[in-house]
Order: structure tokens, then C-alpha cells, then sequence
């Protein structure tokens, strides 16, 4: 798999009992899941931001859209809870949500809360999704779809991807068949006990489990994206 191996994104479902360990593993980067909807929040965000920034890895927040609150509202609360810095990668998770399939946030909303986002900080978000539901076609475990498509002249489409595909030639989703992943979520839920992928483990000490990403670049270039949060230039395209 062409790319740099070394973030992982996790939230207060996963137990992280070393951040050095984690550090020692070659991981460099942590996106950690910050909000979800307009009124939940993740109590490990915090603490676990400045662990993870002394043991010298990368952070970044994420949050999770859901329908109940406007896209304006839902990025509000996003950024209260994230404190952004300079060197905080900001990340919208755009999937169907299979749990409540009623509460899933739509396109409108996903395009609200990015152009929150960049009025407030000047910097486009990352966008977690999968080519089936960006694509408008049925997604999930429940089958449900967006009522239309992603297409390049979205907001979303100005904001890298960050794609989410077990397989091993990821499928892009149209609205960015130009510019390709920038992270790739290659592997989720891995952990020492359960070996997702291709039967190699890439389970990381230091926690019981973590999804596994992919940065589309080299060192110096992931470094400065995650500074500043723009395209790299002479970077990887991941296609």
C-alpha cells in the first residue's frame, strides 16, 4: 500500500493506556472523535489531547454529523470542544449512521458545517466518507443513501478526503476523482486479537484498539499539512 502508515483515529471507545508507546510504534499522528451532533461530547478529547501532544504525536479532531441539529450549529459546537490550533487537524465524518438511521446528517447540512469551519478558521476540514455514500448510492448496514450525490462543484469537494475502504485498490468517490485521498482508512477496529487485514497484524501498543490510516505523502509533507491544514503541493494523490 503506497502511502505513510502512520496515523490512527480513536474516541472514548478505545482504551489508551500509553501515548509513548504509541509514539514508539511509528504512529506521528492521533485524530481523535471530539463531538457528535450539536450536544454531545467526548470526555477523553481533553485529556487525552494533551497526553498525546506531550508524547510528541500530531492530534487532530473529528467530528460526527448527524440530522438532529443544522450544520452551522453541529461545527459551533465542533469548534468550542476542538480549540483548534495551528497544528490541529479539524475532520468531518460524513457515513450513514446505522445506529439511527433517521439522525443521519445530509448533504446540506455536511455543506453547512464545512463552510462554518472555513469562515471560522480559514482552513477547510477533512472529509471522512466512502465512495458508496458520497456517491449517492445505498451505504451501511441499513442500505439508506443520500437524496443526491456529492459532485465536484460541492464544498465538500474543496476539503481532502479522507476515505474510508477495506480493500486493497480503495475506490475514490467522483467528487474527488480529481484530486484522490489525502488519508486513507485502510483498516478499522484493529487490534492484537482481532487481525483485520490481509492476516498481518497492525495492532498498536499503547491502546486496545485503533483504526489504521494512510497519509498520502511523505514525512515532511504530512507534517506540513497538518500545520496548516491546505493541499500539498507535490504531494501524493493516493490514485
Amino acid at each position: 500500500m503506497a502511502g505513510l502508515d502512520a496515523v490512527i483515529d480513536i474516541s472514548h471507545n478505545v482504551q489508551v493506556s500509553d501515548f509513548r508507546a504509541i509514539r514508539r510504534a511509528n504512529i506521528l499522528a492521533v485524530i481523535h472523535k471530539t463531538t457528535e451532533g450539536g450536544d454531545w461530547f467526548d470526555p477523553d478529547y481533553a485529556p487525552r489531547r494533551a497526553e498525546a501532544e506531550a508524547a510528541g504525536l500530531m492530534w487532530g479532531a473529528y467530528h460526527y454529523g448527524t440530522r438532529q441539529y443544522s450544520g452551522v450549529k453541529q461545527a459551533s459546537t465542533f469548534l468550542k470542544a476542538a480549540q483548534p490550533g495551528p497544528n490541529t487537524l479539524l475532520a468531518l465524518d460524513f457515513e450513514p449512521n446505522d445506529y439511527n438511521p433517521n439522525n443521519t446528517m445530509n448533504l446540506r447540512q455536511a455543506e453547512e458545517f464545512v463552510h462554518t469551519i472555513y469562515q471560522a478558521t480559514g482552513r477547510y476540514p477533512v472529509v471522512y466518507t466512502h465512495a458508496a455514500w458520497a456517491n449517492g448510492e445505498r451505504a451501511g448496514r441499513r442500505g439508506i443513501r443520500l437524496q443526491e450525490p456529492v459532485n465536484p462543484h460541492s464544498i465538500l469537494a474543496r476539503c481532502d478526503l479522507w476515505l474510508a475502504d477495506p480493500r486493497d485498490q480503495p475506490e475514490v468517490p467522483y467528487a474527488w476523482a480529481d484530486k484522490g485521498w489525502r488519508l486513507w482508512q485502510y483498516v478499522a477496529n484493529e487490534s492484537a486479537a482481532d487481525t483485520a487485514y490481509g492476516g498481518v497484524s497492525r495492532a498498536v501498543p499503547g491502546v486496545t484498539h485503533c483504526d489504521r490510516n494512510l497519509f498520502a505523502g511523505n514525512l515532511a509533507e504530512m507534517q506540513a499539512f497538518w500545520r496548516s491544514g491546505a493541499p500539498v503541493r507535490n504531494g501524493r494523490t493516493g490514485v
